[in-house]
């Protein structure tokens, strides 16, 4: 029985307080908070229950967030905010002795840019104060990397090449739309590539890297390579690694429009002057761009996300592909949001599940391939994220 206060009302918020709310037994008691109160309580509502209390609070204002963790005292604190908002609630997780699960890497407002350092730098203040921190406990970062340990455990002796492959093959209707935060989803996939090789990192332009890759059940997709955060984690955490690689699929109409939005200047994240008013570009693109959060109704199709690797086993080279496909209307029936919220935010319960049992619990702060993956594998499959594996495939890559 334990107390867990969620941070963040958007559609990985929804997921993750519905999903707790159905393990009485484990989340006793469940605070979803974010700046407008509004939408806590709309999202508590349809749990129903009255299992799902409800706060507002500024997660920028670390005075705000130390009140709120001092009246609610949770045993966790679950961030899925903005990944910007990461390093203000670690500031009052600290300041209350509270421990800390997100699913996304800081990054500061003024430059897109994913990096562990800041969070990393926590390390000794979280294990003299005696709590946890868990980093990346979504779907990509967060299962991808628990794929990755678990074949580390049972598959390999040795990984030696690594590719992430995340293909979202629905369908939403609309010309143009993000599957979560436009701003930050427009900043992730507008950088630069860049991807690890020999002991280096090799950048490259935006989307230069392409091919058609199977996914299963759904067919060939063109993925793009990109650079995806958890990357720098597992190659600092699996030194066998000669490459690692993350490769995302879009379509060419949201690759046009995209181009368009870059080439007019409205991905923009520095300021410019409107009206006698300053504005920032993408964030305005954001407020009229459709809601991420409303897409599920008419969603169809699957996600497809693994990881494909290859390495040495007994002396014997060996490749592994280890994947979920999940259902955007299937995750609309369970939880009312689209299945790429789905596939965030049950993993960032899972990882709360774990803490809360004592199976990932240890002062510090950690990525989630650093705790061991079975009990997590077990759960994946237990609360709507099935995996599968493919032994000795061709693996395209």
């Amino acid at each position: 029985m334990a107390r867990v206060l969620v941070i963040g009302a958007g559609g990985v918020g929804t997921v993750v307080v519905h999903k707790m709310a159905g393990l009485p037994g484990v989340f006793s008691d469940i605070m979803l908070a974010s700046r407008t109160k509004s939408k806590c309580d709309a999202i508590a509502r349809k749990v129903g229950g009255d299992r799902i209390k409800t706060a507002k609070v500024d997660a920028d204002n670390v005075p705000q967030l130390v009140a709120l963790i001092r009246t609610f005292k949770p045993d966790l604190v679950v961030n899925v905010a903005l990944p910007y908002q990461d390093l203000t609630i670690m500031d009052a997780c600290l300041e209350t002795e509270t421990s800390y699960l997100d699913t996304a890497n800081y990054e500061p407002r003024d430059e897109a840019k994913f990096e562990y350092k800041w969070q990393w730098a926590y390390q000794e203040r979280f294990r003299e104060a005696g709590i946890t921190a868990i980093l990346g406990c979504g779907f990509d970062p967060g299962v991808t990397s628990v794929f990755t340990a678990y074949a580390a455990k049972h598959h390999f002796d040795e990984i030696h090449y690594l590719d992430i492959v995340d293909c979202n093959a629905g369908d939403h209707g609309k010309a143009f739309a993000t599957n979560f935060n436009p701003e930050i989803n427009i900043r992730e996939v507008t950088q630069k590539g860049k991807y690890f090789e020999n002991g280096k990192w090799v950048e490259t332009e935006p989307h230069e890297i392409h091919k058609p890759l199977n996914y299963p059940e759904i067919g060939p997709k063109e993925s793009y390579l990109i650079y995806h955060e958890e990357l720098e984690s597992l190659v600092k955490n699996f030194p066998t690694l000669k490459r690692a690689r993350f490769w995302m699929t879009f379509g060419q109409e949201y690759l046009t429009h995209l181009r368009v939005i870059q080439n007019i200047g409205m991905a923009g994240i520095e300021p410019v002057m409107y009206e006698g008013h300053e504005i920032v570009p993408i964030q305005f693109l954001k407020a009229v761009l459709p809601n991420p959060g409303d897409l599920g109704e008419n969603y169809k199709g699957w996600t497809s996300i693994g990881c494909r690797i290859r390495g040495v086993r007994e002396g014997k080279e060996k490749t592994y592909y280890v994947y979920n496909n999940c259902s955007h209307e299937a995750a609309y029936a369970e939880t009312g949001t689209q299945a790429v919220s789905y596939t965030t935010g049950v993993p960032a319960m899972i990882g709360a599940m774990m803490y809360l049992k004592g199976l990932w619990k240890k002062p510090g702060v950690f990525n989630v391939e650093e705790f061991d993956p079975d009990p997590f594998m077990e759960a994946l499959n237990q609360h709507g994220l099935p995996w599968h594996e493919i032994h000795n495939a061709d693996l395209e890559l």
